[in-house]
């Protein structure tokens, strides 16, 4: 009885142990694999997104199932295929002007070292015009071109796994595990891409308005930095302001661009986006830090992306379990041990 009562005590740290063991194990994985295991958990992403649409427009409208599949993969190449076009066709142009850009940011430098030497703050000038002269803008814009490359080479991996997907077809047990992940990470990834959409359009009719040359650009960026909690729309709102800076030098421009910004995320992403999700994901808000700087770290931009439904998902794997059961309570931010 009292060997028992001991097993029953020590029953949490086992679990904990091999629950370390057992993620540590599944990182190795991750990042050994991340090649082939990144485009396929977009795939599946994407499929859980384009097989909930095609249900719904087919109750509504009564089209195929397949149909809507189609016309749904067709759409997603389409806008790729023209923010792609846009994007390179704004980079090329504002590499074309990268000298008169120079021009204005050594004018800019000039005034500030001239006002510095009027306090009595001493700078090598020389040391700064070189720096500036240095400035890797057509490298940046090569390397953005092999983005590129590699951006349409894992999305015809994306779609050929999508079309693996589709053909496995989905679980009919509307109680089972598959099915609470797919309703649950569906709804949220409908609800994150049309906010998403709403912050890239705001984002971009306040930057044509002021005059930005790489509107369309910071539009697309918008749209994707906004998948990333709390730190995305912070770096989505700061992109602009240095080719405002290169435009126009310190003016209105660039206050008016970010007070207008920054007033648009806030009310999408506190207020908006608040209502529409509700709880959310039930993860704690610390919880939701550690994910991003975990998955960011495992697989970099597309892991800081899809930080907030990958785990989710392990948390719902754990609540299936009774032995893990409190792990996934730690993960909502309730305390399971007392």
């Amino acid at each position: 009885m009292l060997k028992k009562i001991k097993a029953e005590a020590y029953a949490p740290i086992n679990n904990a142990c091999l629950l370390i063991l057992a993620g540590t194990a599944l990182t190795w994985i991750l990042i050994y694999a991340k090649t082939i295991l990144m485009p396929f958990v977009i795939a599946v992403f994407f499929y859980i997104v384009l097989n909930t649409i095609a249900v719904w427009v087919h109750k509504r409208w009564q089209i195929p199932h397949l149909l809507g599949v189609i016309l749904g993969v067709f759409l997603f190449l389409g806008v790729a295929a023209l923010s792609i076009a846009f994007v390179s066709n704004s980079i090329s142009s504002f590499v074309d002007g990268a000298n008169s850009y120079a021009d204005k940011l050594n004018d800019t430098i000039a005034w500030v070292l001239h006002h510095a030497e009027k306090v009595g703050i001493k700078i090598n000038s020389q040391f700064i015009a070189d720096t500036i002269n240095k400035l890797p803008l057509l490298n940046m814009a090569k390397s953005m071109g092999g983005g590129v490359v590699s951006f349409v080479s894992n999305t015809m991996l994306v779609c050929l796994f999508l079309i693996f997907l589709f053909m496995g077809g989905s679980s009919d047990e509307k109680n089972s595990l598959a099915s609470t992940i797919e309703q649950q990470i569906s709804y949220y990834l409908i609800i994150k891409i049309l906010v998403s959409l709403l912050a890239a359009a705001v984002t971009w009719v306040i930057l044509a308005v002021v005059g930005t040359e790489l509107a369309f650009m910071f539009a697309v960026l918008t749209f994707v930095l906004n998948f990333i909690p709390n730190i995305g729309p912070f770096i989505a709102t700061a992109l602009p302001a240095p080719v405002l800076f290169l435009q126009y030098g310190l003016d209105w421009h660039i206050a008016v661009a970010l007070i207008l910004l920054i007033a648009a995320h806030f009310v999408i992403g506190n207020i908006l986006e608040t209502k529409w999700l509700g709880k959310g994901m039930d993860l704690n808000p610390v919880v939701v830090i550690a994910s991003l700087i975990f998955w960011a770290l495992v697989w970099g931009a597309v892991g800081a992306l899809l930080a907030v439904p990958l785990t989710s998902i392990i948390k719902m794997i754990l609540e299936r379990s009774e032995p893990t059961k409190p792990f996934a309570d730690l993960l909502a931010g309730r305390l399971p041990f007392k």
